[in-house]
């Protein structure tokens, strides 16, 4: 089964110096959990919402917020974003996928066509729906 079949074409991305308030926003409204850092089409980067949640202050939209928690969302996808982004191919299949998802501690993979630029996004979670559908299909 090739990555095509599986990976969500929908991309959700931002640029390096949006603010992670765009990223707040961006979460909220899509309900990913990863985005694409992307730059003149170039995949530059990735957030996931934990790499999002451990830079804002927990206080935020709390009672106990303070300038300076509110400050953490005027930082920028740069300063979170993971920049050494494992990838893959859209011609590759299930199994390098679930390789690449073992040997590194990651939990997306951006799929990538054959000029580099970002085409669709896999997740462990894309991964065991696949699965999970095939195994209920033997039963019918």
């Amino acid at each position: 089964m090739s990555i095509a079949s599986v990976m969500t074409r929908r991309i959700v991305s931002v640029k390096m110096d949006d603010s992670l308030t765009v990223v707040r926003d961006i979460f909220t409204a899509s309900g990913f959990h990863h985005l694409l850092v992307i730059e003149n089409n170039q995949l530059v980067g990735v957030i996931s919402d934990r790499d999002y949640l451990k830079a804002i202050s927990p206080f935020i939209d709390t009672i106990s917020e303070r300038l300076r928690d509110r400050a953490t969302l005027e930082r920028k996808a740069h300063q979170i974003m993971t920049r050494d982004v494992i990838t893959i191919s859209v011609h590759d299949t299930m199994v390098k996928a679930i390789e690449l998802f073992n040997a590194h501690r990651i939990s997306c993979l951006p799929v990538l066509d054959k000029q580099q630029n970002p085409v669709g996004i896999i997740s462990w979670r894309d991964i065991f729906r696949y699965f999970a559908a095939s195994v209920a299909e033997r039963r019918i």
